[in-house]
């Protein structure tokens, strides 16, 4: 029997992004690949990029000029550019690095065996970046029913139809797609059957989904309650979301669904209507607050999390001083934010720039009010016993690493056989980006 031929991923990015690169894993073992922690000894690399940070398209020029001398030495080896970035740049790509094997973008990528193979052939580089009719994860093999990790990811919802003026992901990702029910609960039931206690469903635009079901179109709320009651799947999270999806249903999920876990991402990006408007976010600093009282009516505990950007096109200091009113009023137990950058093909691009400078001291101001607000939040569950789902080992002998329901990384001695178990656990201490605890039996 030959060798098996060894695959390196390197995923850039969101969550989405980490569940493909998994994917396209197991679309390749079909094929008789193995994935190895190194580029170093592989027949084939893939860099499955991400076109949402700044300077994106430069990483990965960057990181396939580093991939030269390993095609040098092997010039059998297959490099594949995968996601956003190939999808937006295409044929530049293989224009300017000539060592790209093959081009896939993110709603192609189950059709990647089959152009390794016509590279394999000697049929030349191989460019995808199509958005195909037919539904990708239908033609993907079943997963090897191997153990997982306690907690996973599954894609329920790609693309969005919002728009944003800065985004480039409707162009990336295409518009708004629900994968259907039923293939939702079969991985589900799948992962859950291999160990999975936590899923958290993806996609750009969650909250958005719209998945047939057996009776009609299911919301995401209906999905939740229906994951629920899967025997053994004990947690469940969503992430993107925007706020004008944010139904009556699923902010009632919150307050009835006991396994939806009180943590909540939710992007505002801003504070000041006027750029708002600009960013064509289509719903208001006002209405997002309300959206805010209302969802910790129903679930008081919830732990909010948001994305903001700084000197967006126009942005003036008035504008930004609303955005700090916000964040002051919101109250985040985390959040993400960053300077405007500019993705081309979006019409912020076109207009008229803040000055760097500018950007980046109002960054350093937001991000010193959310940090303060993100530590008073840890520090808050000091003393607390929080339900723990451990994960992995951490750094040092003996420890693990567990995410409490409010994502928090904590750290805690603890037996190797508590991986996978939600153990109780007194937090003593709140460290930069983490909780220090105790097991409390």
């Amino acid at each position: 029997m030959a060798d098996p031929r060894k695959l390196f991923i390197k995923t850039y990015g969101c969550q989405m992004n980490v569940y493909d690169s998994e994917r396209m894993g197991q679309a390749l073992a079909a094929e008789g690949y193995v994935e190895t922690p190194t580029p170093d000894d592989a027949d084939m690399v893939i860099l499955n990029t991400c076109h949402i940070r700044e300077k994106a398209a430069e990483k990965v020029y960057s990181d396939l000029g580093r991939l030269r001398p390993l095609k040098a030495a092997n010039p059998d080896l297959k490099i594949a550019v995968a996601g956003c970035v190939a999808q937006a740049e295409g044929a530049e790509i293989q224009r300017r690095a000539k060592l790209v094997d093959l081009v896939v973008g993110p709603q192609a990528y189950h059709r990647l065996p089959a152009m390794a193979r016509r590279v394999d052939e000697g049929l030349g580089p191989q460019l995808d970046t199509e958005f195909p009719e037919e539904d990708k994860f239908e033609h993907l093999p079943e997963a090897p029913k191997a153990r997982r990790a306690p907690a996973a990811f599954l894609t329920v919802q790609e693309g969005c139809d919002k728009f944003c003026a800065f985004c480039v992901v409707p162009y990336t990702r295409g518009v708004e797609v629900s994968r259907p029910v039923v293939r939702i609960l079969h991985e589900a039931n799948d992962l859950v059957a291999r160990g999975v206690v936590e899923i958290t469903l993806l996609g750009q635009n969650v909250n958005a989904y719209h998945g047939a079901g057996s009776d009609g179109s299911w919301s995401l709320a209906r999905l939740i309650r229906a994951l629920a009651e899967i025997e053994g799947l004990e947690r469940i999270r969503y992430t993107t979301s925007h706020p004008n999806d944010m139904t009556d249903d699923l902010i009632a999920a919150h307050g009835e669904v006991e396994k939806l876990m009180p943590y909540l991402h939710l992007p505002v990006q801003a504070g000041s209507d006027r750029v708002l408007k600009a960013m064509n976010r289509r719903h208001t600093a006002e209405s997002y607050i309300r959206l805010i009282e209302l969802i910790r009516t129903m679930r008081p505990d919830i732990a909010i999390s948001g994305d903001f950007i700084t000197g967006f096109p126009g942005e003036t200091e008035a504008d930004f001083e609303a955005t700090m009113e916000l964040v002051r009023e919101v109250r985040y137990a985390q959040a993400y934010s960053f300077r405007y950058s500019p993705r081309p093909g979006t019409p912020a691009a076109e207009a008229g720039q803040v000055p760097e400078d500018v950007k980046a001291d109002r960054l350093a101001r937001l991000q010193a009010l959310l940090g303060e607000q993100q530590a008073a939040f840890q520090q808050a569950c000091v003393g607390k016993t929080l339900a723990v789902l451990i994960e992995k080992p951490g750094r040092h002998a003996g420890q693990m690493v567990g995410r409490s329901p409010y994502l928090q990384a904590v750290h805690l001695d603890c037996d190797a056989g508590a991986m996978g178990q939600i153990q109780p656990v007194r937090i003593r201490a709140s460290e930069a980006n983490s909780l220090a605890g105790e097991l409390d039996l």
